[in-house]
């Protein structure tokens, strides 16, 4: 006889697992004890168990080989697929009542269950983002308090208007942009000996300083870097040297900044009227800004992965990295290929 060492009733066809089903409960029906018959058997008592709890709610019919592996018919209808990708494409999951922030394969299980009532793994629902073509991204911030609407009008009406104007008049269109910059930014990951975190030294003190700039979609790049605060009188110096750095009529592109609209910067703008001509994004739209990809390569690689001991050695890395990026006009047109400002290109 065949010990259970020697024979794992897994390894038999379905067939002969419902023939050796039928046999057990023959010999029990017979008399036999399940401790005899899981030794004679060479299968575990629980099988026996079980096998016994199926009969006795439905009869003979719950020995019969069921088919191996996954469903071939898909859990999710076509129809479902379409209405779920639709929804995790065209929302967030706290816009639909979900407890969620970001899509995360646990949303999307809540997600199912509460459209179709359909409860999955997470490992599932991995399975069905993958064969999507979702993929984890980190997202792009958007504010509630910006106006679809007038972001659509500047894409079809009022960008295209300032390209054509800027054609005719043979200026050349810069996008403005300017940041603040901290010494205690870091960016990047570093290897390290899991559940030690890597310890990298450098300076406790903490300075600052701040950076304009404006870029075209020919890879010209100006920019001025300085300590004191982003005023009025700073953005005008900065507009006189872009005129000059141009050598041609501007037209610059910017957010609704304060400074920006001050009645001074106005003035200034309207006695230089034959030079230069600014124009403004809509409310809440850094993301058609294509000078905000310069703002994060900046401080990403000219400041985040470096350790300026003082205010002055991180003003003197901003500049370098930026007069580097001046010298490679090819970098700063790469930023006007990222999909949201594809269309200043």
């Amino acid at each position: 006889m065949l010990s259970m060492v020697d024979f794992d009733a897994r390894h038999l066809s379905p067939e002969g697992q419902e023939d050796l089903r039928r046999r057990v409960m023959q010999a029990l029906r017979g008399g036999m004890k399940k401790a005899h018959a899981a030794k004679t058997f060479a299968v575990s008592r629980q099988a026996i168990h079980n096998w016994v709890s199926a009969y006795g709610e439905g009869g003979s019919k719950a020995l019969v080989a069921k088919k191996r592996g996954r469903p071939k018919q898909p859990r999710l209808k076509a129809a479902q697929v379409r209405e779920t990708k639709r929804l995790i494409q065209d929302h967030c999951p706290d816009q639909l009542k979900l407890p969620f922030m970001l899509w995360t394969r646990e949303a999307v299980c809540e997600l199912l269950r509460e459209r179709f009532g359909l409860s999955v793994s997470v490992w599932t629902a991995g399975r069905y983002l993958k064969s999507w073509g979702f993929t984890p991204q980190k997202p792009v911030r958007r504010a509630f308090e910006q106006n679809p609407e007038a972001v659509q009008r500047w894409l079809d009406e009022e960008y295209p208007a300032i390209e054509k104007a800027a054609k005719k008049a043979g200026a050349e269109i810069y996008w403005g942009d300017e940041m603040g910059l901290r010494s205690d930014h870091q960016t990047g990951t570093s290897y390290g000996l899991k559940g030690q975190t890597p310890v990298i030294p450098g300076t406790g003190q903490r300075f600052r300083c701040n950076m304009i700039s404006a870029v075209t979609n020919r890879g010209r790049l100006g920019f001025m870097v300085f300590k004191e605060r982003f005023t009025t009188k700073t953005f005008i110096v900065f507009l006189r040297r872009l005129v000059r750095h141009a050598g041609r009529m501007v037209y610059l592109i910017v957010d609704g900044h304060p400074v920006h609209r001050s009645s001074r910067v106005g003035k200034w703008l309207e006695e230089h009227k034959g030079e230069i001509k600014m124009f403004r994004l809509p409310s809440y739209s850094p993301e058609l800004n294509p000078d905000e990809l310069l703002n994060q390569d900046v401080k990403s690689n000219a400041l985040g992965r470096r350790r300026p001991r003082d205010q002055r050695e991180m003003i003197d890395g901003v500049r370098s990295y930026l007069r580097g990026t001046q010298k490679r006009p090819q970098i700063v047109c790469n930023y006007f290929h990222e999909k949201h400002v594809r269309y200043a290109a």
